[in-house]
């Protein structure tokens, strides 16, 4: 989660004084920040340097991603007209460079790792738009949902177009895996969710195709059900649920990812390691178990944190791989 981010000192370096939307559209630059994540982690996947408002920007969102802050929509959504005024994603013309970043990552990683690709679902993104930045009770996404269904159906429809043909547009170019997260959902109820936003998310999953899929969401365990009741093959949750409640409420077909507190990995020593040892023993036997931390890595985390980390992992687990 986060593994090229900004607690890297590799990924400064590269990155200069550039912002994220720009260097995730240059394909030099992207995949080789990938892979010196990979190599200076020593993880098991690589993640594709990308962000969730690239395919926002494509169909016209006004945006910027303010430091310390993050997107922030310059003309939030208020009205149909908003919605109708939003151009459909056409990924040849709006973005070639998705397809030669992903082809020069995977040159670059050559077969040693997969490649995770990944969207924001949505409802997540929906909230950006509508609130017009990170919102703490998406005061305003909750009432347009619940107040104008017209509204709300017209952009979650237009969405959900949006990010099925981002992620297939991944997965054509060679992804081996997808991560859809709907980082802010948590917020709703179970019965808002399944009337209001389970429809489109099962959209997403029925229509891409040929790689597994993994679900990704906050504030998760309320709502375990319903998440997987949306068709992922994988379901992520943060470091708030104990990782075998996804088997015992989800059943021991569906695979889980995480879900140590990425506050742990700030800490490191003996308490992260014995955190991610217990995660190990709840998910032991299990059909299928991808270790992460619960939500991205901390500024501030010491990447030897992170390496110590994986080679714990690695070292308890090796006899099962």
């Amino acid at each position: 989660m986060r593994q090229a981010g900004r607690f890297l000192p590799s990924y400064m370096k590269l990155k200069g004084g550039r912002g994220v939307l720009e260097v995730a559209k240059d394909p030099k630059t992207a995949p080789l920040l990938v892979e010196s994540a990979v190599e200076e982690l020593g993880v098991d996947a690589a993640i594709l340097y990308a962000d969730i408002m690239l395919p926002m920007e494509a169909i016209g969102v006004p945006l910027e991603i303010r430091e310390n802050v993050g997107p922030v929509i310059l003309k939030p959504i208020s009205a149909l007209a908003d919605v109708a005024a939003l151009r459909r994603l056409d990924p040849s013309a709006d973005m070639a460079y998705l397809g030669e970043v992903i082809q020069g990552t995977i040159e670059r990683l050559d077969g040693s790792v997969p490649l995770i690709g990944f969207s924001g679902a949505p409802f997540t993104l929906a909230a950006y738009l509508l609130e017009g930045g990170p919102s703490r009770d998406l005061r305003t996404t909750r009432r347009v949902m619940c107040s104008d269904p017209e509204l709300w159906r017209a952009l979650m429809t237009r969405l959900t177009e949006t990010v099925i043909t981002f992620l297939q547009m991944q997965v054509r170019y060679g992804v081996d895996a997808v991560q859809l997260f709907d980082s802010w959902v948590g917020c709703l109820s179970a019965s808002d969710y399944e009337t209001h936003v389970l429809p489109y998310t099962k959209e997403v999953f029925r229509s891409v195709q040929g790689v597994p899929k993994i679900h990704f969401c906050a504030d998760s365990y309320p709502l375990l059900e319903k998440f997987h009741e949306a068709g992922p093959e994988v379901l992520s949750v943060d470091w708030r649920v104990p990782l075998d409640e996804v088997w015992r409420r989800c059943g021991d077909g569906v695979s889980a990812q995480g879900n140590l507190d990425p506050v742990l990995a700030q800490v490191g020593g003996a308490a992260m390691n014995e955190a991610a040892s217990g995660i190990l023993w709840r998910a032991r036997g299990r059909r299928g178990h991808i270790f992460s931390l619960g939500h991205g890595v901390l500024p501030g985390t010491d990447p030897e944190n992170l390496r110590e980390l994986v080679n714990y992992v690695h070292e308890k687990t090796r006899i099962r791989r």
